[in-house]
C-alpha cells in the first residue's frame, strides 16, 4: 500500500482523539490543531478508540459549516477503517440534509460492504432524490452488486454530465453482463473535458474492460491516470488468465511510460500557429491534453529555441511546479540536450518528493535518450526505488544505454510487471 501521503498533520492517535472531542470554540488557533485534521488522521488507526471518537464526531450535529465538514470527514474515515461496527450510524447519515455527508456515507458503506437489502435499497432510493452525487451512488450500488437498482440507473445513461452517464453505463454492464454499453464509455476517453476522460478510465477499470487498454494508453490525460488504469487492468487480466504480457500489455504500457505525444490521440488543436512563449506556458496546464499538444508543437516547430526556453522556464517556475517539471524533464531528453545531464539526475531522477514521482521516471527515460554512460550508475540506484514505475523506466533506460546487468537485476524484481519486462528484454538482446 502506498502510504506516502498518510498522516500529513503529524498527530498521534491520542492527540487526534483529544482534538476531535474538543468543542470548536475551545481550540487554539495553531497549525494542525483542528478537528478536521484529527478526523483525517484517525483513518490511520484501526482501533476501537479511534472508531468511537469518529462516531462521537458524527453525533455532534452542530449546524456550523466547520462542524459539518468534520462530520463528513469522520464518515469518510470510518469507511477507510472498514469500521463494521459504525455501519448503523453511517447508515443514519444517508438521510442527512447535507448532500456531501450523504455522499461520504454512501462511499463508506461501499468500502465497508454490506449485503443488507434494506441498506442497499435505501442507497438506491437516493437516485430519485434531487441534488445528490449520483456518480458515487451508482458506483457503490454496482460494487455491492445490487441488481434491483438497474432500472433506476438507466435514467442516467443519457445524462448531460458524462461522468454520471459513464458511471451508469459501466455499472449496468457490470450488473447485467451487457458489455455493449461499454463502447460509448471508451469514446469518452476522447471527450473534450479532461475530467470526463479521467473518470472514464476508472469506470473501464471497474468494469474490467481489458479491450480498452489500447484506448486508455492513447487518451490525452496525465500519465498517472493512464498508468494506474492499465496497471489495474493488467493485474486483473493476468489473474483471470485473460491477458498476455507481451501481446496485450507490454506495447501499451511502454507507450504510456514513454509518454510521447505522437502515441496519443490528442483532442485539442490550434486555430493558428502559437508563439513559443504561449507553448511554454501551456506546459503548466492542469489539462494534460493541452500540455501534450504544446509538447508536440514545440518539438515540431521550435527545436532550436527549446534549450534556452526550457532553461528559462525551469528556473522561473518549472522547478516548483510538478506538472511543468515533468514536461521539462521529458523535453530535455527528446531534444537530446547534453548539458541537462546533471540537472536531470539531481533534480529529476533523485527527486523523491511524492508529487514529483512522474518526474523520476521521465528523468530516467531522458537519460536513456541522452546516451551518456555517466547515467548508468544513478539509474542502477533507481532500480532500488520502492515505486514500480520508476524501476520499470530505469530498466528501459539502462537497456537503451546498453547495460546488460539491468535486466539480470530486474528479472528478480518483486513486481511481476518489472520482472516480465526484464525477461522480455533479456530475450530480445540475447
Amino acid at each position: 500500500m502506498d502510504n506516502r501521503f498518510s498522516n500529513m498533520f503529524g498527530l498521534t492517535e491520542e492527540e487526534s482523539i483529544a482534538v476531535l472531542d474538543t468543542p470548536m470554540e475551545e481550540l487554539k488557533d495553531e497549525p494542525g490543531n483542528s478537528r478536521y485534521a484529527a478526523a483525517t488522521t484517525l483513518a490511520n488507526f484501526r482501533t476501537e478508540n479511534s472508531v468511537k471518537a469518529l462516531i462521537r464526531a458524527i453525533q455532534n450535529t452542530n449546524p456550523e459549516l466547520d462542524n459539518r465538514i468534520v462530520r463528513r470527514k469522520s464518515v469518510e474515515s470510518l469507511g477507510r477503517l472498514n469500521a463494521v461496527d459504525a455501519l448503523p450510524i453511517i447508515r443514519d447519515c444517508l438521510g442527512d440534509e447535507d448532500c456531501y455527508t450523504v455522499e461520504n456515507a454512501v462511499w463508506s458503506i461501499g468500502e465497508i460492504g454490506t449485503e443488507d437489502p434494506a441498506i442497499l435499497e435505501e442507497i438506491a432510493q437516493l437516485l430519485d432524490k434531487p441534488k445528490q452525487t449520483y456518480r458515487v451512488i451508482i458506483h457503490v450500488l454496482a460494487k455491492l452488486g445490487y441488481k434491483p437498482a438497474v432500472d433506476r440507473m438507466q435514467n442516467f445513461v443519457d445524462d448531460e454530465d458524462k461522468t454520471i452517464a459513464s458511471a451508469a453505463m459501466t455499472s449496468i454492464a457490470r450488473l447485467t453482463g451487457d458489455r455493449s454499453l461499454l463502447a460509448p464509455v471508451v469514446e469518452f476517453l476522447q471527450h473534450s473535458s479532461v475530467y470526463t476522460r479521467r473518470l472514464s478510465i476508472q469506470d473501464l477499470v471497474d468494469a474490467q474492460h481489458y479491450d480498452a487498454i489500447p484506448a486508455i494508453s492513447q487518451s490525452p490525460v496525465s500519465v498517472a491516470f493512464r498508468l494506474r488504469g492499465v496497471r489495474l487492468l493488467a493485474d486483473a487480466g493476468l489473474a483471470a488468465g485473460a491477458l498476455d504480457f507481451a501481446k496485450d500489455i507490454e506495447p501499451w504500457l511502454d507507450k504510456i511510460i514513454l509518454d510521447h505525444p505522437k502515441d496519443l490521440d490528442l483532442v485539442h488543436e490550434y486555430d493558428q500557429p502559437p508563439s513559443l512563449e504561449f507553448l511554454i506556458n501551456e506546459l503548466y496546464q492542469t489539462d494534460f491534453g493541452r500540455c501534450y499538444l504544446a509538447t508536440q508543437t514545440l518539438l515540431a516547430d521550435h527545436q532550436e529555441a527549446l534549450p534556452q526556453a526550457l532553461a528559462e522556464t525551469y528556473a522561473s517556475k518549472g522547478r516548483n511546479d510538478y506538472g511543468g517539471h515533468y514536461h521539462v524533464m521529458k523535453l530535455y531528453g527528446w531534444i537530446k540536450e547534453a548539458s541537462s545531464l546533471d540537472l536531470i539526475i539531481d533534480e529529476g531522477l533523485k527527486n523523491t518528493m511524492p508529487q514529483y514521482m512522474k518526474s523520476q521516471f521521465a528523468a530516467a527515460l531522458s537519460l536513456g535518450e541522452l546516451g551518456n554512460p555517466a547515467a548508468i550508475a544513478p539509474l542502477h540506484e533507481s532500480l532500488k526505488s520502492p515505486i514500480w514505475s520508476i524501476r520499470y523506466s530505469a530498466l528501459m533506460a539502462l537497456t537503451k544505454l546498453g547495460d546488460s546487468k539491468a535486466s539480470e537485476i530486474a528479472a528478480e524484481d518483486s513486481d511481476w510487471l518489472v520482472c516480465a519486462k526484464a525477461k522480455r528484454l533479456a530475450t530480445a538482446t540475447a
